[in-house]
Formats: C-alpha cells, sequence, structure tokens
C-alpha cells in the first residue's frame, strides 16, 4: 500500500511501478490498473509507453466502469445480454423511472426520479439486486416509514425494462461484473489467471462493490498494490468507503506500506496549513507531509460583509495578483463548496472583464442536439434501447405523437416483446394513419444498421446524421442557438474522424466511438480546457488538480462544514478533508474567505466563520479586511488588525497560538430602531448617514447626474465604499 500524500507524485510512481514490471519480464497483457477518470489512465499510458515502448499498449489500464464494461462485453451472454449492450446515462435512467412512475400511477413529488434513482444507485453499489430489496425486512419498513412502499416494485420493474432493452446503467457495469464473477467460477478463475498483477490508483474511493471486485480478482496471486490518501477521502455521498483503505492490512497482513510525504506543488507554508487542518480528524493514516520549496507567502484570511462583497474582493484580488505578476488567468482558480456560490463569483468576474468557466456544468455530451444524434446511433447498434428509440422516433418531426409512443410502449409489454418488434410491424399493433411513418421509421434505422457493416465510424455518423433528417432540421434554424447547435454537431463528426483516424487502436468502429462515449467520466468532456481563464468549480471537482494561485470561498459554519456533516463524527471529517483537498489545490498562493452576512432562499441571514478557521495554526495566517487590494491596500478595519496582532503576539512562545477566529470579527451592523430610508435627492458632503448593514459613516464626496449620482462614504465599521444613491437605502443622521 502506498500512502501518497497531496502533490507527492503518486502517478509517477504508478507508472514507474508498471514500468519496472515489464522490465523485469512481466507480461503486460497480466497487468490491470484500476483508475477513476479515463485522463488518468490515458497519462499514465502515455507515460509507460515512454519508457517502455508498444508494450504499454497491451496493459489492461482504464476506469473501473470501462474495464469491467470490456469483460461484460466478451462474456455478456452468460447474463442473457447482448455483446453490443447499450450503457445508460443518467438522463436515460430518469427517463425510464419517469415512464414506470407514470404507467404505475404514482405521485412523481413522492417518488421523484432523482430519489428513486439514488436509492436503487444505492442498493446496486451494495450488491442489493431487487429481489433482496423485496426480501429484506429493514429496507421494506425503512420504505413504508417514508411512505413510500412501492419502491421495491419500481427497482423490479426498472430491472426488467432494462434487461428487456438491453441496457446496463453505470451501476450496472460494477453489479453484473460482481454477480459474473459471484455465479461463474470458471469466468472468476479465467481472470484471477490473467490478471497476475492488479494496480489500483485512489484507493480510498473504492465502494463496496468495486472493494469485492478487486479482491475477488487479486485471491489468487496476491500482487495487489494500491494508492492512495485516506486524507483525501471525499466522496462517501457517492458510495465510497475510506475504511477500505484504513483496514487494508486487515486483508492483506503481509502488507508492506510506503509512504510519499514530500509534496512537490505546494510551498511549505500551504503545506503546513494542510497538515493542520487534517491533524484534527481522528480517523486517519498518520504521515507527515512536508515541502521543500520556498516558505512562500502566509495563506491570507479576507473578511466580507456579504456573499457580493466577498465576490467582489475576490474578482479584485484575482486582478491585482494577475497584473502584479505577470499570471495568466489560467493560474487562478475559485473553489466552493456548493454550486450555488458561483453566482456572487460570476457576476463580481463580469463586472471587471474577467474571463472565466465554470467546470461540472452542462458538458458537450449533455447537449440535446449531441443526445439526439448519439441516441440514432445507440438505436442502430441495438434497436431494443427503448429509451433511444422514445427520443427520436418523433425527431425531426414525422407524425408521430406522444399517443403513439405511449401505444407502442404499452402493446411491447402486453406481448412481452420490445419495442422495437412492434414498430417493425406496424399494421399488427397500429392504425393505419400512424402505422405507414412508423413502418417508415423503423425502414430507416434498419437501412442504417445495414450500412453501417460497410462504411468506417465517420462514415456512417455522416450517413445517419444526413438521412435522418437531423443535419437538415439544424441546418434549417438560423437562430444563434440554431448555429451553435449545428456547429455542435459537426465538433462531434470532428471527433468521430479523429477517432477514426488514430493508430493506437485496432477496432474502429462507431460502436466502438459509442463505447467510449458512454463511459466518459466528467474531466473526459471538456473541449476547451486550455482556455486562459479562471476557473470555477466545487472542491468535489478539484479533485487531482493544481493551481498557481486558488482562492476557497465561503468558509462559514453551516456551508462549510455543511449543516448536513454535523451531525456525526464521520461526516464532520469529511468535510474536513474536503477542506483539506481545497487547500493543497494551491501551488503558490492560497487565500481563504468567507462572507458574515449572506442570502439564503431569498433572505439575509448572519453568518458564523467556519470551525476550520480555528484549527489553523495562527502564525501561517495573514488577516487581511482590505476590501480593495487592486489599489495596493487600505487602511480600513485597524481596531480587528490590532486585535489579529494581539493574538499573534504569542508566536514568539514555545507553543503555537491558534487563532479564535471568531473573536475578532465585527459582527453585521444592527439598524437602529425605527430605521428607515431618507429621502437623499439633496444629499451632501459632510453628512452622516446609515446604511441597514454598513453602519454609520460620513459622506466623503459626490459625483455624476441625477438619477445616477454616486455617493463615496467613509463607514466607521468597514470603511470606505461608493454607493449609487437611488438603492443604497441611506437613512441622513445629521447634516
Amino acid at each position: 500500500m502506498i500512502i501518497a500524500g497531496a502533490g507527492s507524485g503518486k502517478t509517477r510512481v504508478i507508472t514507474y511501478r508498471v514500468a519496472h514490471l515489464i522490465r523485469n519480464g512481466v507480461d503486460s497483457f497480466n497487468i490491470l490498473v484500476l483508475t477513476f477518470t479515463n485522463k488518468a489512465a490515458r497519462e499514465m499510458r502515455e507515460r509507460i509507453n515512454h519508457l517502455v515502448g508498444p508494450e504499454a499498449k497491451n496493459i489492461w489500464m482504464g476506469t473501473f466502469h470501462s474495464v469491467f464494461a470490456k469483460i461484460l462485453r466478451v462474456e455478456a451472454d452468460k447474463l442473457g445480454y447482448p455483446s453490443n449492450f447499450t450503457i445508460y446515462d443518467t438522463d436515460d435512467s430518469k427517463s425510464l423511472l419517469r415512464a414506470i412512475l407514470k404507467e404505475m400511477s404514482l405521485d412523481d413529488k413522492l417518488y421523484n426520479a432523482n430519489f428513486v434513482l439514488n436509492r436503487i444507485s444505492a442498493a446496486k453499489n451494495n450488491l442489493v439486486g431487487w429481489h433482496e430489496y423485496q426480501n429484506n425486512d429493514q429496507i421494506q419498513a425503512d420504505d413504508r416509514s417514508s411512505g413510500r412502499e412501492h419502491l421495491g416494485k419500481i427497482y423490479e420493474t426498472y430491472a426488467q425494462r432494462c434487461y428487456r432493452a438491453g441496457a446496463m446503467d453505470f451501476d450496472d457495469l460494477l453489479f453484473k461484473t460482481n454477480e459474473l464473477l459471484k455465479n461463474f467460477p470458471d469466468v472468476l478463475n479465467k481472470y484471477q489467471h490473467k490478471f497476475k498483477f492488479l494496480m489500483v490508483d485512489e484507493y480510498q474511493d473504492t465502494n463496496f462493490s468495486q472493494y469485492l471486485i478487486v479482491k475477488k480478482l487479486a485471491a489468487v496471486n496476491e500482487n495487489i498494490c494500491v494508492v492512495g490518501d485516506d486524507a483525501q477521502s471525499i466522496y462517501a455521498f457517492r458510495g465510497a468507503n475510506i475504511q477500505n483503505i484504513l483496514n487494508f492490512e486487515k486483508d492483506y497482513p503481509d502488507l508492506k506500506i510506503f509512504k510519499l510525504e514530500q509534496n512537490y506543488r505546494s510551498t511549505q507554508n500551504i503545506v503546513n496549513v494542510a497538515n493542520s487542518i487534517i491533524a484534527n480528524n481522528k480517523e486517519q493514516l498518520k504521515k507527515n507531509v512536508f515541502s521543500e520549496k520556498e516558505a512562500g507567502d502566509k495563506i491570507k484570511v479576507m473578511r466580507a460583509f456579504s456573499d457580493n462583497e466577498e465576490g467582489k474582493m475576490v474578482a479584485e484580488a484575482i486582478m491585482f495578483q494577475r497584473t502584479t505578476h505577470g499570471l495568466k488567468w489560467h493560474d487562478f482558480a475559485i473553489l466552493y463548496r456548493t454550486n450555488a456560490q458561483s453566482r456572487s463569483m460570476e457576476e463580481a468576474l463580469r463586472k471587471l472583464g474577467v474571463p472565466y468557466k465554470i467546470y461540472g456544468g452542462l458538458s458537450f455530451y449533455q447537449r440535446k442536439e449531441i443526445k439526439d444524434l448519439i441516441a440514432y446511433f445507440r438505436l442502430t447498434f441495438n434497436p431494443n434501447d427503448e429509451e433511444a428509440l422514445k427520443r427520436v422516433i418523433n425527431y425531426p418531426r414525422r407524425g408521430i405523437g406522444d399517443t403513439t409512443v405511449d401505444r407502442i410502449i404499452v402493446s411491447a409489454d402486453q406481448n412481452n416483446i420490445t419495442p422495437f418488434e412492434v414498430i417493425i410491424n406496424p399494421s399488427q399493433y397500429l392504425d393505419g394513419r400512424t402505422s405507414a411513418s412508423v413502418g417508415n421509421f423503423s425502414t430507416m434505422i434498419q437501412s442504417f444498421q445495414v450500412i453501417t457493416k460497410t462504411l468506417t465510424a465517420y462514415e456512417a455518423a455522416l450517413h445517419i446524421a444526413q438521412h435522418s433528417g437531423l443535419l437538415k432540421d439544424l441546418y434549417a434554424d438560423k437562430s444563434i442557438e440554431g448555429l451553435n447547435r449545428y456547429e455542435n454537431i459537426q465538433e462531434l463528426l470532428n471527433g468521430i474522424k479523429e477517432f477514426s483516424e488514430r493508430e493506437d487502436i485496432e477496432e474502429k468502429g462507431l460502436d466502438i466511438f459509442m463505447q467510449d462515449v458512454a463511459l466518459l467520466t466528467n474531466d473526459d468532456s471538456d473541449k476547451n480546457k486550455d482556455a486562459d481563464t479562471v476557473s470555477l468549480m466545487t472542491i468535489h471537482s478539484s479533485k487531482g488538480l493544481e493551481f498557481s494561485q486558488v482562492h476557497v470561498v465561503g468558509l462559514e459554519e453551516n456551508l462549510f462544514p455543511s449543516q448536513m456533516s454535523l451531525n456525526s463524527r464521520s461526516d464532520l471529517e469529511e468535510e474536513r478533508r474536503l477542506f483539506y483537498v481545497a487547500t493543497t489545490r494551491a501551488e503558490n498562493k492560497l487565500t481563504i474567505s468567507y462572507a458574515t452576512s449572506r442570502f439564503k432562499f431569498g433572505t439575509l441571514i448572519n453568518c458564523e466563520p467556519s470551525r476550520f478557521l480555528d484549527e489553523i495554526d495562527a502564525k501561517y495566517l495573514e488577516l487581511d479586511f482590505s476590501a480593495k487590494p487592486a489599489s495596493g491596500g487600505s487602511s480600513f478595519f485597524d481596531d480587528e488588525r490590532e486585535a489579529w496582532s494581539r493574538k499573534t503576539d504569542t508566536f514568539s512562545k514555545p507553543k503555537p497560538a491558534v487563532v479564535k477566529t471568531t473573536s475578532i470579527l465585527a459582527k453585521a451592523h444592527v439598524p437602529s430602531p425605527g430605521f428607515a430610508p431618507s429621502d437623499t435627492s439633496n444629499l451632501q458632503v459632510g453628512m452622516e448617514v446609515e446604511h441597514e448593514r454598513f453602519g454609520f459613516g460620513k459622506v466623503i464626496s459626490l459625483e455624476g447626474n441625477k438619477p445616477d449620482v454616486k455617493a463615496t462614504i467613509f463607514f466607521k465599521e468597514i470603511g470606505q465604499k461608493q454607493l449609487l444613491l437611488k438603492f443604497a437605502k441611506l437613512s441622513i443622521v445629521s447634516k
């Protein structure tokens, strides 16, 4: 087991270990390397290829889902699936569940498709099939107590419909692999002897299903090497079990442990802050992470009086750092706990003209026009794919309405056949008016099935795009959105053409391209990663990435740590690991910020600084309440700075002081009794005013013409602010 601290070069270690095995006579076909992203697998393969040459192509290397999908396609007939089974994405699964809920006449609010899918996913990841689900007394009792006693029947129907459609969802790729290895000992024996050396990256992120597959495959040879960092286990919400890495020695008593403790990424101060954070977790594998880089800047802690002001401060800080140090926009990242926090950041960046990109938004392959064309591809290779059929049977419009589609599905259920078998013989199941349109559609799909056998992936894709009418329909839309959609289809076709011309793969059919697309992870689907933009993303999305300068925003109680995590120690420790991941994304400069008030569901609430700030050793921190770093700083918050200095006077003593941040932060202003905005049309320099949040202040200057007059006011509590009078809601205290 290799315990790899953040920035310690674990990818290099995996790469060299595999190269070492090959150089020492291990057959590359007998090596299995499992990762969590295609990007990681691709980078490793390229590095190994550089070290040992073409042998790297023979290694079984990829994500858990892609490797086991490959095995399932070979062994699919044993489970009753076709080798060309479709892989349903989340949208496909939700669409099918919504159809099932409608057929069962169930309340879609009580049985929300998201909730039901998550419930089924959790069951599969714990290897609970629908039979076990329905026969488990505890599960049934839980469902009845929540008023959802039909969940077991929905799970059964969902599983049967996927099977009938020749489809597996993402969870099935692991669930069915476990089923295969459990029920077919000859298959298990085959792969146990094939994969003589196993390596698993990011082992702390494995769930029960993945853990069991790895354990079974390694049982014969026990040549297993896992790499991970318990301090970066942050995916419990999707089933990851940190106990897999904490208890690894119990599974393999002869285990040898190696620790990679030097961080090559971050400055000493950043590493020290990260260490002081994670030291508060009780459940961990102890290691001493260190850096030999320069000490670097202290970690700046910025306070704002609102989420909008926090965005403004972060945007101005980025602008100042870029200008002062000659950096690129892509050197900066803003990390937040929840997606909703991006709004104030986006607004502030836009106002300053800072280019940015939000990661984790709509990916290229999730766009409607892309999913439409891919649905045609899916239906061509697997005509039993019910979700693909429903998506495109009337797009572009061909006179087949929802009523006809419902009749097709009902006829298939009643006759225990697939919907495609219904549309092949439309006159037998449908009336004459619609049967002709349905018949023409089925003939078109059958013609696609014929031509794909003789054409390259690109030629087949172009033929389907043209003859389905999809390309013509998009070309006819001359709006900006229509042009973008048409260009997206062209981009997809370009990608297929590149795939057709690749020399590093042997099979280049459109069906193989489809498999690759279905197994893309989030990091693989972005086409513009090299654009010079500031990166905005959740901390979960940032894992594995690094940036020169990082802003971690929203360090407030009930936000980070989240309110949901305060019920148990294990949940709180996962939040702390999440903060550890956030801080260790930074190479050279780390800034942390929080707001003392924030809008939540339309209501302004007061916020308390995060407990995590109290856990950081104060000698590594610099408190900065300057709202205008771009102007070179100012004298705001002198009282708070003095208080900070008093707190940090003890640094010279043997025991380092930990600053209690909450004790030195000014609370949000409480308006005076009877506070009401005044008429400010005749406001003059020198007048004293009160703002409901910024407190009492004095007008320093006025500029602009009515009604767009701007007032510069020095507030006693927060310093100088510039406000537009028509929106400021000021109360004049004295003239």
